[in-house]
């Protein structure tokens, strides 16, 4: 069962198949917008004559730039007449086109593309739980329960702990795991609230320990409470911590034998004992890439968990067949019919599947101005790299986040100067070019190579409050008045990278080259973005399917539990099973 209001319908596995077809036919022609890099974004010069405005480029650069021709001016790639139509467009217009909101002026194709791409997407409103899981009662945490959590994370807990407790009493639950519990959060609820046995598991130590502390203070509490009440003598239950890093299906399934017993001594010994009667519920709120994925598939082969409940999320860590996996089991795809499909996604589209329409919506203009802002600086700083360190680019670099410092300057109204010499790696933060390491020039990563790195939701104003026409600049500001910025980026990005900038860096030439396309970043990335949802529509979809080609022994539903305005990430998938396998 799927909780649905669109077109497409995923009670059966026909059905799920059918949606999934039909994504995978919408998307596989824009392939080259989801697999994009807007790094990327700009032209390399790809002659030698566009290449000697800029003095003393090394000879090795003229090589490399023929490995970078066919990547840039992703623009190009689209309608011409969306963009001409989208680079005029205000602001707070095109931070809707992921929620599919379309003008009336647009033209009948670019509509059509963008409601199209919505109606395939599953829906996100908040489901009504009480109709899917009759008797589920959801209250609200105490203080000293949410304790340390912020809005949103007490918002996940309250729900999500009523599905589970719903979930577990409905297969008489002996026990829960929460898996990737963190800081225990979700498993204290169950233990305190619900009075659940509760293991949680999480690979960091120090989140165990930061349970274990917690879950001590709300003891104290709670023992107080019944020492003045009738229940003075009952005992409370209190959540396990197991530390673990669950790395497969046969880990996950001992740690889930071992909550069968007391004596966790034989924690990576144990295995499933498929004669036990004991019922085990798998939770996991967020439980990360391949971590859900495990999840489901421990449900289907370990005979004493009866029931799951998950909510994915960071799509971009996920193990795929063909990319970054060897071996029998990825985390994409699952379902036999989407590996009959034969579509691969690649990182680009699964770092996509993690962008959120409900946040861009809620973005202020100045805010969504701003992030523009930083992907054509990103953009242009790709430019320097090439230019300049071309060994380096093939190194996929990671800057970090550099968009907060620059935020800080434009709210103060700091002038920054356009002499060099003031703006140096010296200037920078000392731990940033602490990073450059002795008898070495570079030091570079590979975390951070997809393009969400820059994209900080805040809402904010920034600047002088007013939104206009072009995408990356203010009203009656030139837009050459970016460049004292974009040299700071660079400059830190540089630094940040153990780069020495070279004396002949010509970045106010660079900048003047990349000057009249910068108002394309914003249509550009809104049209991509507006991928998002679908993409992770279909990642989901893989796995419920999973799950529907086992058979009727097993039920299972896909809706959106969250608010999705507090979390994106508000998909749930629960299964039960109802006969032994």
């Amino acid at each position: 069962m799927c909780s649905s209001s669109s077109n497409y319908s995923c009670e059966s596995a026909s059905q799920t198949l059918a949606w999934i077809n039909a994504i995978v036919d919408f998307i596989k022609p824009f392939s080259f917008l989801t697999n994009a890099h807007v790094v990327n974004f700009f032209k390399v010069p790809s002659r030698s004559s566009e290449i000697l405005f800029l003095p003393q480029i090394k000879v090795s650069t003229l090589i490399f730039f023929s490995f970078f021709i066919l990547q840039d001016r992703l623009w190009e790639a689209i309608d011409e007449e969306w963009m001409d139509c989208l680079r005029e467009e205000a602001v707070e217009n095109l931070l809707q086109i992921p929620c599919g909101v379309v003008q009336d002026h647009w033209p009948a194709s670019l509509k059509e593309f963008i409601v199209t791409l919505r109606s395939l997407a599953l829906p996100r409103q908040q489901a009504d739980l009480q109709a899917v899981l009759p008797g589920m009662s959801m209250t609200s945490l105490n203080s000293v329960l949410s304790m340390g959590m912020n809005s949103k994370k007490k918002h996940e807990v309250e729900v999500l702990s009523a599905v589970v407790n719903s979930v577990a009493n409905s297969i008489g639950a002996h026990a829960i795991i929460d898996v990737g519990a963190g800081q225990g959060y979700l498993a204290q609820v169950l233990s305190f609230h619900y009075q659940h046995s509760v293991i949680a598991i999480d690979a960091c130590s120090h989140h165990g320990r930061v349970t274990n502390a917690r879950a001590e203070q709300i003891k104290k509490h709670y023992a107080a409470q019944m020492r003045k009440s009738v229940a003075g003598n009952r005992s409370l239950n209190v959540p396990k911590t197991v530390t673990c890093n669950v790395m497969s299906i046969d880990m996950l399934k001992a740690l889930a034998d071992t909550s069968l017993h007391k004596d966790n001594a034989s924690l990576l010994q144990s295995s499933c004992n498929a004669d036990c009667e004991t019922s085990l519920v798998l939770a996991g709120l967020h439980a990360c890439g391949d971590l859900s994925v495990t999840m489901l598939k421990t449900f289907m082969e370990c005979e004493e968990v009866k029931a799951v409940v998950s909510v994915g999320c960071c799509y971009n860590l996920l193990s795929e067949e063909g990319f970054n996996h060897v071996g029998s089991q990825c985390g994409f795809p699952m379902s036999c019919g989407v590996k009959a499909a034969g579509l691969s996604l690649g990182k680009s589209s699964r770092d996509l599947a993690c962008q959120s329409a409900e946040r861009w919506s809620c973005l202020e203009n100045d805010a969504g101005l701003h992030n523009f802002e930083l992907h054509t600086f990103r953009a242009a700083f790709q430019m320097v790299l090439s230019l300049y360190y071309p060994e380096v680019v093939i190194t996929s670099p990671s800057i970090g986040r550099q968009g907060k410092a620059l935020r800080r300057q434009q709210r103060r109204g700091i002038p920054d100067s356009a002499n060099p010499k003031e703006s140096t790696c010296s200037t920078l933060p000392q731990l940033a070019c602490n990073m450059k390491e002795s008898g070495s020039h570079l030091r570079t990563t590979k975390i951070e190579e997809d393009d969400s790195f820059e994209m900080e939701f805040e809402t904010t104003a920034i600047g002088n409050g007013h939104s206009s026409s072009k995408a990356t600049q203010c009203e009656g500001t030139p837009h050459i008045s970016k460049y004292p910025l974009f040299k700071k980026y660079c400059l830190s990005g540089l630094c940040r990278l153990g780069l020495e900038p070279p004396k002949d860096t010509d970045l106010h030439g660079i900048w003047k080259k990349v000057q009249p396309f910068a108002e394309l970043i914003g249509p550009y990335w809104t049209l991509r973005a507006a991928f998002g949802p679908l993409l992770e529509t279909l990642l989901l979809l893989d796995r419920l399917l999973f799950l529907q080609e086992q058979g009727s022994s097993i039920e299972v539903v896909m809706l959106p539990i969250f608010d999705p305005a507090l979390s994106p990430r508000n998909v749930a998938i629960i299964a039960k099973k109802l006969t032994q396998i």
